[in-house]
């Protein structure tokens, strides 16, 4: 039987030929001795078909695609695995080039008949796929491996177009691009940021604790009676910037320290216990040391709150559900144990229960003791409002929701927060069914008010969306009618302004500006006739000359200069006949 080997190079895919295997009897040790000798191995494995690729990027999709392709599968079909080294175990899949080149270069496997060579692969994932796909027999053992291995070693002198260090360049280039890539993959992940925000944020609150310690040691050699009167340190810290040396402290500062500490009856004690202070005097350098550090204090209090506005938006576009279900801080916390938030979705919610109590499950495995009831979530409100007996099932149940809410947030396509809502009622209800034993709902039935909750609000924003581009036309289109309105009085008052604001907003050709002459004249002469017209009917002048303009208003065009004649003169016929009338009625 044929042995074919199928090599993947950084430059294209290689199929090569081996010849003698019966000789040889396939023993490994010959193979891994003939390997070294490029005259005794060149006998036995012979290049049959090279496939180069096409560009740097067709190489990275094509090196993609072979070492993990399942992986891709796994991900879009959001099945949650416990442990992140299930990803070691990957699926190569393969590609169209690869099965065309395959295709091309073996020998056709007829049906029903047994086939009379086989493929060697590196991978036997890979392997298993191409049979799949293609019928081929494939096979990957400790003799194909010294084969390939072989053709790695010598694969420069098998292909004759390559030059010397063709072949080191396309493999640094590929390394480069599918390192870059997968730095760019693990950039696009949010998570990294809460990550590491989260961890900053730990640190900051044992330094900021560490430090204000050492400001309260330091200045309570000089002002020893401060300490009791404020107790928070962020507090302490202000004060001893504000006050400096005790003896200068009047009843002058008590506006200053009541606006730092908000109670004025603290700010006067402050000031009644400096004077009777029982400390010491400090040299002027050392109360500038003191403040100078006093003041880095501050400084990182005030950078703490600014870490955590940044971390509560970062979780919010993050994992929206999490946070609103167990809060920023701990779902940040589970985040980072776990890696990042595809890690904690793969977990389950028994995993995630205990996670961060890792050294009391272990303990309790070894000495065969209670194992612990819950981890980092023991932080949570939901766990200190349960009663002692009930933290356990309270954990447990609080843990599920958390694992549902992970998911959710790292495989949707749109972020939201209903579920997390509807999520933290659930567990709401829980306490209280555990409290005073009002039966919760179902969760089938949250879920689909939850489902239902999002499908009407992106129906909402769709229509809100259509309401605002309707809006945005009819203001355009009034806009242009207001723009016309207040163009037309213009161009009977002075043509020549019109005709240039009209060419300033449509730039129009020689023709359309005489015709609009034209049509201007024409409605001058037509204005000057009725005007004419209307002088000799009885005085009307104002009337006629108003009703002549409202009509040349609302018609533009020089075909309706006669319709309006007619108007003019039925309105004066009308006028002479109520005037004889109200005359005969003098006379009677």
């Amino acid at each position: 039987m044929a042995l074919h080997l199928l090599y993947e190079s950084a430059s294209g895919y290689s199929l090569f030929l081996a010849h003698g295997l019966d000789e040889i009897g396939q023993n490994t040790e010959a193979v891994r001795n003939s390997i070294s000798d490029l005259n005794r191995f060149g006998k036995v494995v012979k290049l049959a078909a090279f496939h180069p690729f096409e560009s740097a990027l067709d190489a990275l999709n094509q090196c993609n695609s072979v070492s993990e392709g399942n992986r891709k599968i796994r991900y879009n079909q959001a099945i949650v695995l416990y442990d992140d080294r299930v990803e070691c175990v990957v699926t190569g899949v393969m590609t169209d080039e690869l099965r065309s080149f395959l295709e091309l270069n073996l020998p056709k496997v007829k049906e029903g008949k047994k086939p009379k060579f086989s493929l060697g692969v590196a991978e036997p994932k890979i392997g298993s796929h191409i049979f799949e796909e293609t019928k081929i027999p494939c096979q990957s053992n400790e003799f194909v491996l010294e084969l390939l291995r072989g053709v790695r070693l010598h694969f420069d002198r098998f292909i004759k177009d390559l030059k010397p260090g063709d072949l080191e360049k396309a493999q640094l280039g590929l390394g480069h691009s599918y390192s870059r890539a997968k730095v760019k993959f693990n950039v696009n992940r949010v998570d990294n940021m809460v990550i590491q925000a989260i961890f900053l944020l730990d640190t900051l609150d044992k330094d900021i604790n560490s430090f204000s310690m050492r400001v309260r040691e330091w200045y309570s050699w000089h002002f020893p009676e401060l300490v009791k009167i404020v107790n928070d340190n962020y507090l302490y810290a202000k004060v001893a910037k504000f006050v400096e040396n005790k003896s200068d402290l009047s009843e002058e500062k008590i506006p200053g320290l009541t606006d730092i500490l908000g109670d004025e009856d603290k700010a006067k004690e402050i000031v009644e216990a400096a004077k009777a202070s029982m400390g010491q005097d400090l040299s002027p350098i050392d109360l500038i040391n003191v403040q100078q550090f006093a003041q880095r204090v501050m400084d990182l209090a005030e950078y703490r709150k600014k870490l955590y506005e940044y971390l509560v938006t970062k979780m919010n576009d993050i994992a929206p559900n999490l946070a609103s279900l167990i809060g920023e801080v701990v779902g940040a916390r589970l985040i980072s144990h776990a890696g990042s938030l595809t890690n904690l979705a793969k977990c389950p919610s028994s995993t995630l229960q205990i996670l961060g109590a890792e050294k009391a499950l272990f303990r309790a495995l070894k000495t065969k003791g209670n194992t612990p009831k819950y981890g980092l979530i023991f932080h949570s409100s939901f766990i200190g409002r349960a009663s002692a007996r009930n933290k356990g099932r309270m954990a447990r149940y609080l843990a599920n929701k958390c694992s549902i809410a992970s998911r959710i947030d790292c495989f949707a396509e749109s972020s939201t927060t209903v579920f997390g809502e509807k999520l933290r009622e659930q567990v709401e209800e829980r306490l209280e069914f555990y409290d005073k034993g009002i039966a919760p709902r179902k969760n089938i039935d949250v879920m689909k008010a939850a489902i239902e909750s999002t499908q009407n609000n992106d129906t909402e924003m769709d229509v809100d969306k259509a309401t605002s581009e309707a809006s945005a036309k009819k203001s355009k289109k009034k806009s242009k009618d207001n723009a016309a309105e207040d163009g037309e009085p213009m161009a009977e008052d002075k043509p020549t302004a019109a005709t240039n604001g009209d060419a300033s907003e449509e730039p129009k050709t020689e023709k359309k500006k005489k015709k609009q002459k034209r049509k201007l004249v024409e409605e001058e002469e037509g204005e000057e006739e009725q005007v004419q017209a209307v002088k000799n009917s009885n005085g009307m002048n104002g009337v006629s000359a108003e009703d002549g303009t409202a009509k040349k208003k609302k018609k533009k065009k020089s075909k309706g200069e006669d319709g309006q004649e007619d108007l003019a003169a039925a309105a004066s016929e009308g006028k002479k006949k109520k005037k004889k009338k109200s005359r005969s009625e003098a006379e009677d």
